[in-house]
């Protein structure tokens, strides 16, 4: 995959926070050499997050989010500043811009708390710096204060150079199945082509996994569920593994042989994202739902609901059906997830492919805070399907949850 082709929820996300005017849009401007936040000398220019994915050197592909002043006022301004609270949850590393003229506030030091109560990794810039006066009177703990000035371009080069190395102290790599495979070991993938499916291309976990095979010098072979004995009989061997869409789980389990492992895209994901065992833990929770139980089924993308779609139609009718009940089902999509939870007693979520690691830990933490179980599609449709065990086989820690 290109760095020009890497999807949003793969790219670090940086996040400009400050108080109206200090100089978040010119600072972002500086950095990347382009115009592209709207600079005024007005404060609350910047009215809701905007978000732009590029390349930025030494860090590689990133999204950068210009957000609007966290002192803004009135009751749009409150609307701003729930918007601002909101691009935290899904913040890599936060840039804390000071008006160097001014220095810190309680505006400041109120988002450095949260950053801080987030484990939000940041750096504390002064800008202005052709006209600093106030800022070399704070006291900021080595390695975080940054001086420049967007106007002039002091600083940006090593500020640049901060981010970089902060965010390289951060990196963790994240496992998706390479690990689980031998060079040369043949997987079958299973992708189903119906009205759900987007036209012309695969899904971005399908196309994620694939990679992945690929540069454990696996091979992936694909094909439609329709297809799958057809596959098995044209291997000289059998795969190492079958990896399936979730919402062909049951009918994939009868046709592969119970020697052979076999999982979906969307436990997968729940791996990559780092949840698959709070969604394991989660998913006991179907069999004591009553009828009136609010169900908060969430997806991380938004796309134009169709008459098969998997989140709205297909999960809640093999709920119905598993539980004999008839719960209440809430629906959110993208970036929409409630601050509080008051009344969902289990939250299904998708794989997440479309959210970063943080903000879809920030859901998960949401859940944990109101003691609301949190799990997944792949797992929900594995345990109603009676082959959770089998689906987690493979990664024998979490199989250890089930026992």
């Amino acid at each position: 995959m290109s760095l020009q082709n890497t999807p949003a929820s793969e790219r670090v996300h940086i996040a400009f926070f400050g108080r109206r005017n200090a100089g978040k849009s010119s600072l972002i401007n500086a950095i990347t050499g382009q115009e592209l936040s709207v600079v005024s000398d007005v404060k609350g220019t910047t009215t809701d997050p905007v978000y732009k994915t590029m390349e930025l050197l030494p860090i590689g592909p990133v999204v950068l989010i210009d957000t609007p002043g966290y002192d803004d006022e009135g009751e749009l301004g409150e609307l701003r500043v729930k918007k601002t609270r909101q691009v935290l949850n899904r913040t890599d590393c936060a840039i804390l811009v000071v008006d160097g003229s001014v220095g810190l506030g309680d505006c400041e030091q109120s988002l450095v708390a949260q950053f801080e109560e987030r484990k939000i990794p940041h750096l504390i810039v002064y800008n202005k710096a052709d006209l600093e006066t106030k800022a070399k009177s704070d006291v900021i703990r080595e390695g975080q204060r940054f001086s420049v000035s967007a106007k002039t371009g002091t600083g940006i080069y090593e500020l640049k150079e901060g981010i970089g190395a902060l965010l390289h102290t951060e990196e963790e790599k994240r496992l998706l199945i390479g690990d689980k495979i031998k060079p040369q070991d043949a997987v079958v993938l299973v992708v189903p082509i119906d009205e759900a499916a987007p036209k012309g291309r695969l899904i971005l976990p399908q196309q994620q996994t694939i990679r992945d095979i690929l540069d454990a010098e696996g091979i992936p072979v694909v094909v439609k569920d329709t297809g799958l004995p057809a596959a098995f009989s044209s291997l000289t061997k059998q795969p190492a593994m079958v990896i399936t869409d979730s919402q062909v789980f049951g009918k994939v389990a009868k046709q592969v042989p119970e020697e052979v492992p076999l999982t979906s895209f969307s436990i997968l994901m729940a791996r990559y994202k780092g949840f698959l065992s709070t969604a394991v833990e989660g998913i006991r929770t179907l069999e004591r739902i009553q009828n009136g139980d609010k169900i908060l089924i969430s997806e991380g993308c938004t796309h134009h609901r169709q008459c098969g779609d998997i989140g709205t139609v297909k999960l809640p009718a093999m709920i119905r059906k598993f539980t004999g009940k008839e719960p209440e089902f809430v629906f959110t999509s993208g970036k929409d997830f409630p601050e509080e939870l008051s009344g969902i007693r289990l939250v299904i979520h998708c794989g997440g492919c479309m959210l970063t690691e943080r903000e879809l830990s920030y859901r998960k933490k949401t859940a944990e805070g109101e003691r609301v179980p949190f799990t997944n599609y792949g797992i929900a449709m594995a345990f109603m399907n009676g082959i959770l065990e089998r689906s987690v086989a493979l990664f024998p820690e979490v199989a250890e949850l089930l026992k």
